[in-house]
Order: C-alpha cells, then sequence, then structure tokens
C-alpha cells in the first residue's frame, strides 16, 4: 500500500479564523475550557496545570506557543488532551471543528518555519489545514522570545541557571 492511499484521521481546532489539525491518534480526549491553575515559568505558552482524574497536566496556549496574535479563549474554546510517547498535557484552542479522513496525496510538507510544532499542510477542497506535530507543542519550551522578556524576568532566568 503507498504512502498516497494511506488514510489518516484528524482533529480539525480552530485559532481565530485559521484551522489547524492533530492526528486523532494522539488526541487523549477533548474538554470544555476551564482555566488553568497558574503557575510560575519562564515558558510564556504555559498558561498553568489542570487536574484530570487526579493527573497533573500542563495546559499551553496554542496561539501563544505557535507565535501567533489573539485575544482571551472565547466562550466556545476547548483543552484538547494531546498524548506522546512521553507526555501528556493540554492545549488551548477556540473551538473543535471535525474529525476528517485525508490520504497521502492530500498531504503536503510544510515550508520551513523555524518551529518544530508544524508537520505539514493538508489540501482539502479549498481549504488549507495546517497539521501539527505533537511531540513539538507538548515539548517544554523555556526560551522566552526576547522582545517579551523583561529586565527583571532575565534576571531571574539568570539566577535561576
Amino acid at each position: 500500500m503507498s504512502e498516497e492511499t494511506l488514510s489518516h484521521q484528524l482533529v480539525v481546532f480552530s485559532l481565530g479564523d485559521e484551522e489547524y489539525a492533530l492526528p486523532i491518534t494522539q488526541v487523549h480526549e477533548i474538554i470544555r475550557y476551564t482555566e488553568p491553575r497558574a503557575i510560575a515559568s519562564p515558558d510564556h505558552s504555559l498558561r498553568g496545570v489542570i487536574s484530570l482524574r487526579g493527573k497533573i497536566l500542563p495546559v499551553y496556549d496554542l496561539v501563544t506557543r505557535l507565535g501567533l496574535d489573539r485575544q482571551s479563549p472565547g466562550k466556545d474554546a476547548k483543552i484538547v488532551i494531546v498524548e506522546t510517547a512521553e507526555d501528556m498535557a493540554g492545549v488551548v484552542v477556540d473551538d473543535v471543528e471535525e474529525v476528517i479522513t485525508i490520504t497521502g496525496e492530500h498531504l503536503e510538507e510544510a515550508p520551513t518555519t523555524g518551529t518544530n510544532c508544524i508537520d505539514g499542510i493538508a489540501k482539502i477542497d479549498d481549504r488549507l489545514v495546517v497539521l501539527l506535530d505533537p511531540e513539538g507543542i507538548v515539548s517544554p519550551n523555556v526560551a522566552a522570545p526576547a522582545a517579551e522578556t523583561t529586565s527583571t524576568e532575565a534576571e531571574d532566568l539568570r539566577a535561576a541557571a
């Protein structure tokens, strides 16, 4: 069976007006958004932690993680619980749209983006859906963007090192 005929199921969700997707095999579950408990972290995309059936999970703001602009999560926001080989974490999305099945002929490599979060692009009719790499979006990202780091935060980071 060739790569062109292999099918992939994706969970499609929105961030603003754009569509993104994750492989359904790595989506553990989708829950209604609740404000995570804030914790101190040099990673600006870490919104905090939640308790999911007794397990403490980090929750990342996917918009910040991807370097996009947006306001606070809306009323339809969800937390997608992503499971990788070694980690489990939540990511905040604006809304979950659908589950779709695509074949390899719909997939294209993403242009070099300078991030390990993007896996490819799915062309579905007139839609472009950005495929995210679950490993890339839940791996620790402690490098704070220089423009957002204040001098006090920079001193705190140096002192902690």
